[in-house]
């Protein structure tokens, strides 16, 4: 959440980076690997640098009740 207070929003999505397995995947462990990641609140879900859908959750929803803080 620290990061989409920040993060660019453009195109519908915000720009937000975690650290990720080799195969893209976010990590909730430190790895030595950084990718990008794309936040879509209004559809609630995470993509990766290839814009793969990785998850869902309705609490990231704004259709949801959800509001991007700093926004």
């Amino acid at each position: 959440m620290a990061q989409v207070a920040t993060a660019p929003f453009h195109n519908g999505y915000f720009t937000v980076e975690f650290y990720a397995y080799e195969r893209g995947r976010p990590s909730g462990k430190l790895t030595g690997r950084v990718e990008v990641f794309y936040l879509y609140p209004s559809g609630g879900t995470l993509r990766d640098k290839d814009f793969n859908l990785l998850w869902y959750d309705s609490k990231f929803d704004t259709y949801r009740g959800f509001r991007p803080p700093g926004r």
